[in-house]
């Protein structure tokens, strides 16, 4: 009868699991910024491309 627990157990994980990340991305954990274009066609510039 210890595949009941087991099963049970597996359950709740993958239900908190699922809970957790419905909750997160209801507080926008997972949003990103959008990215603006740029006019001219190319990407836009990185922290890396700029000179310092």
């Amino acid at each position: 009868m210890w595949y009941f627990s087991w099963i049970l157990g597996i359950g709740v994980a993958l239900g908190f699991g699922i809970i957790n990340v419905m909750w997160l991305e209801a507080n926008d954990t997972f949003a990103r910024e959008p990215l603006r274009a740029d006019p001219h066609g190319s990407p836009p510039d990185t922290p890396a491309d700029t000179p310092s």
